[in-house]
């Protein structure tokens, strides 16, 4: 039996027990009132002592009583000490995470609804400028640089972006900030100076080297092309030596001048001009139907008239290696499938072939400087294994995106997005 049964049967026999003693003495009504107005004051007095214990928070401990009173006071008294045991518990972990997060070489802050600073770690204060009474800003009033507010307000938080600390103007950081819990942001800066200053000295290193190359590589091209002029054909071993010399320096050109290529994309600025994307293709696949093996293959589409801006010359390379992959890595009685479209968020460039296809594990490297899939062919295929980076490169200073779709033995789709806004009359 319950507490509270046991509590409704003693009150029920004690009122029956009254009950007997009134109509024994024949003042039944006048001890049954008595009787109830004792019980009455005697639980508004356990109330009274029971709020004057709550609103002290319990801290006490609880007044000794009986009965169902005395389960009360002991269930809320258990329920305080579990609860302080989490209390404590969850205080062991919020220390263990500052003290990580103190460790960390990264900038950490911890941002609240309304871009609120919550918490930082040291490292913030020190890239950031954040101090111990910015607790409870907004961070833009504090980082006040366009493009980081701007990051802030985009909720687009896929990518990173690059600044200056607020603090020295000579340290780079890469600012990244994660979503967790219910509209908690985390927001880490890693400093990646030196890692900056390591790949300019190797875009400066490659721009020099390339530079250096190409002069020598010019004169030997000439003499090259000079003896094969003045070649009479008498020895077949020297005939094929100078083919072959001129096939890999024609080969070292061609690196040189890719190489040239990304050292100009990653150093100057675009020049912005209004581009005729319909006629750029026409011509461009027209180029390619002149190619040895490659006649009436290309089928264009062009299904938007839509002129972007951008660099001619920039997108012509960036569409040119596109279509140049397609032929080379699918058979020669194959079509390659050219598109020009446009969507409900963006301007579509699609070059679909039906070769051979890249394998899912390559597909996140593909577009790395020099990187060339491991597959067995029946014929070389020759290449610099730079194309696609270039590809990348003129869409990142278009504002576009690369996407890739490709199954091995049924060939690749290769589709170029453009934004809207960049649509010029």
């Amino acid at each position: 039996m319950g507490t509270g049964q046991k509590e409704i049967t003693r009150l029920l026999l004690l009122l029956s027990l009254i009950a007997l003693l009134g109509a024994i003495v024949g003042l039944f009504y006048p001890i049954m009132l008595l009787a109830m107005s004792a019980l009455l004051a005697y639980q508004l007095f356990q109330v009274i002592r029971f709020e004057n214990w709550i609103r002290t928070g319990g801290r006490k401990k609880y007044p000794k009583t009986s009965g169902i009173w005395e389960d009360i006071y002991y269930h809320i008294y258990r329920i305080k000490k579990d609860d302080k045991k989490r209390k404590k518990k969850l205080g062991k972990m919020i220390d263990l995470f500052r003290k990580s997060t103190e460790a960390l070489p990264d900038a950490a802050v911890v941002l609240g609804k309304n871009d609120e600073i919550e918490w930082s770690n040291k490292m913030a204060n020190q890239v950031l400028g954040l101090q111990n009474s910015d607790k409870g800003q907004r961070i833009p009033n504090l980082i006040r640089f366009p493009e980081f507010v701007r990051y802030l307000k985009s909720g687009d938080f896929n990518e990173a972006i690059t600044l200056n600390s607020p603090v020295d103007k000579h340290i780079i950081l890469t600012v990244r900030i994660v979503a967790y819990g219910e509209g908690l942001r985390l927001l880490l800066a890693q400093d990646v100076t030196q890692l900056k200053k390591m790949e300019l000295m190797r875009k400066d290193f490659v721009a020099n080297v390339s530079h250096e190359l190409r002069t020598p590589l010019t004169v030997l091209k000439g003499y090259l092309e000079t003896l094969q002029d003045m070649d009479e054909h008498t020895s077949v071993l020297l005939s094929e030596s100078l083919t072959q010399m001129q096939a890999q320096t024609e080969r070292m050109q061609y690196l040189v001048d890719d190489l040239l290529l990304l050292t100009r994309l990653e150093t100057q600025q675009v020049k912005n001009e209004c581009v005729d994307v319909p006629h750029l293709l026409q011509q461009i696949c027209l180029e390619g139907d002149t190619l040895p093996q490659q006649a009436n293959r290309i089928q264009l589409r062009i299904e938007s008239p839509a002129h972007i801006i951008g660099e001619e010359h920039e997108l012509r390379s960036a569409f040119t290696n596109l279509l140049g992959n397609a032929l080379k890595y699918s058979p020669t009685e194959a079509s390659v499938l050219v598109r020009w479209y446009q969507t409900a968020q963006a301007f579509v460039f699609e070059v679909q072939d039906y070769g051979e296809g890249i394998a899912e594990a390559d597909l996140p490297r593909i577009t790395e400087r020099f990187y060339r899939c491991e597959v067995k062919r029946e014929r070389k295929i020759s290449g610099t294994g730079l194309g696609l980076a270039i590809v990348k490169h003129v869409l990142m200073r278009h504002e576009g995106k690369l996407n890739i779709q490709s199954e091995v033995g049924k060939g690749s789709c290769f589709t170029c997005h453009f934004p809207l806004k960049r649509q010029c009359n």
